[in-house]
């Protein structure tokens, strides 16, 4: 198939003498419609140029890091402030409040029908793209900082300072541009990367699964399978490698060219050793949320031993973080001594060494192994995923217990997703009524998902049984590292590592204001009707 970033290489050339000097929301275009809206090439064109930035490959890879499975070193790179829950208007973190791309589609919607095409489908499918792309733009607006505006093509900066919308009317505006995407979508992309109707029903069902339409969900959930096109993977680890681009899991991903249009954030993963920044890495939360191998939690399973943490887990454990005594590039992965098996070298992924090194002593495996994949880990091929097919039969399971509690049809998808990673099947006895099973579809979808961005949204939308946000719970408090040593003796590289304590990397908060981002104030400079989110 082709790929998308193949032509935004072209396309995006359309928008890019395009600036912004008011609001970030509705500059002109620099290319007149009089002189580009001619043919159908210039159509698809400026339809590809809305897909430039859309996927936002970094931010997804960085996402997990305003959670608790996740950690950014580096304040200055936007994501530190998410997790330690110093945000503020002058301190807005790493934002998405930007409406470049809503406005490309403006434009596109605008035009098209100065264009004659051969085919009333192909003019449709575009239009539809737009739309779609509208809408996951606005959801993810709406989403972090609850009803933002709903922005009209503007000829001058005083036209374009208007007020928000309310959340309700930004989801009202989502759900039309998604409905008139399904009525007009092809049914399979013209290009990896390009949204079809199964892309335009993953954006319907996530957007229902985090406001809790329960039933739009499971239905949005059921469509796609309907599609039979999508099936999980055999090899869960190979949907993070450059093999599983053509994955028949993977609903949308981002598009990378190596060298060309290549991506960088794979470097900055990369622990101090490997000649990388550490900058994206898990957390021994994360960790400790793995079953064992009989199926249990660690408080509950006699696998589990403290000293050896990493022994008898889950074997996506293995697939998803490097972990301290575990054989990596044709040695022994040491995070925890400060110094080399030798008694005399600076361990220099040793957590205090250096910024480089990962403060947590542990470095993402998903997207990083093997290493050898990489020719230049700054410029990769790295397709990152946005929605695979995992996450529809975790959303229909969550959605369906949510309306109605256990059935068959919601353990059989959790099976599913269990036994391809060589899980036992869920203890039906064990997890019999809604409460319970929803304590497992929660960390399953956790442990699933993890590093691929939707931890932080979900640790939101989730609540306690006194009614807070979960986030509220795990982002209070100290997150901490392991501490211990590697015993080079032993040939088990999963108890290689033997842990003896702890060690504070920061201390975290997070106030009943943060479920929703601060509009960054140079925003609200620009234009002075946009109202700041409580608290901030």
């Amino acid at each position: 198939m082709k790929r998308l970033s193949i032509y935004l290489l072209a396309g995006v050339a359309l928008f890019s003498t395009s600036c912004s000097d008011f609001l970030d929301t509705a500059p002109h275009d620099a290319l007149s419609p009089s002189t580009t809206w001619k043919t159908e090439e210039d159509a698809e064109s400026f339809v590809v140029g809305c897909y430039n930035g859309l996927w936002d490959a970094g931010s997804l890879l960085y996402l997990d890091c305003g959670s608790d499975i996740g950690y950014n070193n580096f304040s200055w790179e936007g994501w530190r402030p998410w997790g330690d829950g110093s945000l503020s208007s002058g301190n807005p973190g790493a934002s998405f409040y930007d409406f470049t791309i809503i406005r490309r589609c403006n434009t596109v919607l605008e035009n098209i029908d100065n264009v004659e095409f051969k085919s009333e489908a192909t003019k449709n499918d575009l239009i539809a793209q737009a739309k779609a792309i509208r809408a996951y733009k606005y959801f993810l607006l709406n989403w972090w900082y609850g009803g933002v505006p709903i922005i009209d093509s503007y000829l001058t900066a005083e036209e374009a300072q208007v007020p928000r919308n309310t959340e309700e009317e930004v989801r009202a505006q989502i759900a039309q541009d998604l409905e008139d995407a399904l009525a007009g979508i092809s049914e399979t992309p013209a290009a990896r990367g390009r949204i079809a109707k199964g892309g335009v029903l993953a954006i319907k069902m996530r957007e229902a699964l985090y406001y809790g339409e329960w039933q739009k969900a499971k239905e949005a959930a059921q469509a796609i399978i309907d599609l039979k096109q999508y099936e999980l993977d055999a090899d869960y680890e190979n949907l993070f490698r450059l093999t599983g681009v053509d994955s028949k899991e993977v609903i949308i991903a981002d598009q990378r060219i190596p060298n060309t249009f290549g991506l960088g954030t794979i470097g900055q993963m990369y622990n101090n050793k490997d000649g990388g920044w550490s900058s994206i890495v898990p957390t021994q939360n994360l960790v400790d949320m793995y079953e064992m191998t009989d199926g249990k939690a660690k408080e509950e399973s006699s696998l589990y031993d403290a000293a050896h943490p990493f022994a008898n887990r889950d074997p996506r454990m293995d697939m998803t973080i490097l972990y301290p005594g575990q054989d990596w590039k044709g040695e022994v992965l040491n995070t925890l001594d400060e110094l080399e098996s030798d008694g005399k070298t600076k361990n220099i992924n040793y957590p205090t060494y250096t910024d480089n090194a990962s403060k947590t002593s542990l470095t993402w495996a998903k997207y990083l192994d093997p290493f050898e994949q990489y020719p230049n880990i700054w410029s990769t091929g790295t397709c990152v995923i946005v929605f695979r097919y995992a996450e529809v039969l975790l959303t229909y399971a969550e959605a369906a217990n949510e309306l109605d509690g256990p059935s068959d049809q919601v353990y059989s998808y959790l099976d599913q997703i269990r036994s391809r990673a060589g899980m036992p099947a869920v203890d039906r006895a064990k997890y019999g009524t809604k409460e319970s099973l929803r304590e497992l579809i929660r960390r399953e979808r956790c442990i699933e998902l993890a590093g691929e961005g939707v931890r932080r949204a979900d640790i939101l939308r989730w609540k306690d049984t006194n009614g807070k946000m979960l986030a509220e719970t795990l982002l209070n408090g100290p997150l901490n590292r392991i501490t211990g040593t590697i015993n080079y003796s032993e040939t088990d590289p999963y108890k290689r590592a033997v842990i003896s304590g702890e060690a504070l990397i920061e201390n975290r908060q997070f106030a009943a204001k943060n479920r929703y981002l601060p509009i960054p104030q140079t925003s609200r400079d620009k234009n002075p009707n946009l109202a700041q989110n409580p608290g901030y």
